[in-house]
């Protein structure tokens, strides 16, 4: 009779109708990955059997075998979505259990980690106290909330033109009296504490194509007169090196050491055109708090703060596997390592096999809502006529226990 053979088609169909029905569940799930129901014939004969009229007694699913085909890449405003374009899973931590996901929708927890929204911390490379990414055993990323520490002053430049057609004056530079000096302009630089102070240079010329440059700080004069000197053509004879200017602690006022850098106005002109500085710049700079995140395509992460600076903070680590299809699915966008899965290999983004990762993005289900409707259409038809196969048994025998 062909009850068993329905009855199986029915409980196939049943388990593929559940399969599309978890696809179509899942369309906008984040790092979802599609399921397709696999089939297998059912022969009630031994190993050893031969014959060629044995039929069979119906079907079963086989397997439920996951898609990690790639899905689109959408944009987000959290730079702390993580998007894997190619292979490779993220891999999470959560008080020694590991887990592996395609979802890359983290943000940070009250001490600094990169969780997602079941709390697992996201794995990867440390980065030391100098910002150099540190290998070895992947662990548990930890964003350093502390201040970046401040840079005192070392080298500053300074570019700009003296105007050539300006008299000349004579006597000492008084900055209270604007008479005894040509042109002024300023520039901060920073002493080891971080505090900022403005450094002023005030330009006076004293005849042909000889200038004295005095330097102040909060009022008072650091060193002593530069002369500065100038060939005919309006190019800068001397100084030809940088200038070593040293600001004492007691004019500097803040506890903080005494303050030497070096002044490069080697790209000073002399020309009959207006007084101009083009270019400043100096290599110090003061404390700054952690102001933002950014993770490049291979997976730095790069922090950004309120002084200006940048500063690697660590680098996601993505995971592949010979046999992704192996994994254990266990809910909330996570797998288990498994023996089918064979075990994972772990390396920077960019790296061997593995994909790139778009910070600001997130990888989108990547389930295909048109083929899966159409699939819900045949598996219902292929439902209905595993009933009518039972139908019609069901006539058969009917009309068996009718005869007399």
């Amino acid at each position: 009779m062909g009850f068993q053979q329905g009855l199986s088609g029915l409980n196939a169909s049943s388990k593929n109708l559940d399969v599309i029905g978890h696809n179509i569940a899942n369309t906008s799930t984040v790092g979802f990955k599609a399921g397709v129901a696999q089939f297998a014939d059912v022969y009630a004969t031994s190993l050893y059997g031969s014959g060629g009229l044995n039929i069979g007694i119906g079907t079963k699913v086989a397997d439920v075998a996951q898609q990690f085909s790639q899905g689109n890449v959408s944009v987000t405003s959290n730079p702390l979505d993580i998007a894997i374009s190619g292979e490779g899973f993220f891999r999470m931590s959560q008080d020694g259990v590991i887990t592996y996901t395609r979802n890359g929708q983290f943000n940070l927890d009250k001490d600094g980690y990169i969780i997602n929204a079941a709390t697992q911390r996201l794995t990867g490379f440390v980065a030391d106290a100098t910002g150099s990414i540190v290998g070895g055993t992947p662990a548990e990323i930890q964003i350093s909330l502390a201040p970046s520490p401040p840079r005192a002053t070392t080298e500053a430049v300074m570019i700009g033109n003296l105007d050539s057609q300006k008299p000349a004056l004579t006597g000492a530079i008084n900055p209270l009296d604007p008479t005894s000096f040509t042109s002024s302009t300023s520039l901060t630089v920073y002493d080891e504490a971080g505090n900022d102070h403005g450094l002023v240079l005030y330009f006076q010329k004293t005849g042909p194509n000889a200038w004295n440059v005095d330097t102040y700080v909060n009022g008072t004069q650091v060193g002593t007169t530069q002369a500065m000197t100038f060939n005919p053509d309006g190019t800068l004879l001397s100084p030809a090196a940088p200038t070593s200017i040293t600001i004492p602690a007691a004019t500097l006022n803040t506890g903080a050491g005494d303050l030497t850098f070096n002044l490069d106005m080697g790209g000073f002109t002399q020309f009959g055109s207006t007084f101009g500085v083009s270019y400043v710049s100096q290599d110090g700079f003061a404390s700054g708090r952690i102001a933002g995140l950014s993770v490049d395509r291979e997976g730095v992460i790069q922090g950004r703060y309120t002084n200006g600076q940048t500063r690697t903070l660590g680098q996601v680590v993505l995971y592949s596997f010979l046999n992704p299809r192996g994994l254990q699915p266990i809910g909330n966008n996570q797998w288990f390592e498994t023996s089918e899965s064979g075990q994972p290999t772990a390396g920077a983004p960019g790296s061997g096999v593995l994909g790139y990762v778009q910070s600001g993005a997130v990888e989108e289900s990547n389930v295909d809502l048109t083929a899966e409707l159409v699939n819900l259409i045949v598996a219902q038809r292929m439902y209905q006529a595993n009933a009518q196969t039972i139908r019609a048994q069901d006539q058969i025998l009917q009309t068996l226990v009718n005869l007399r």
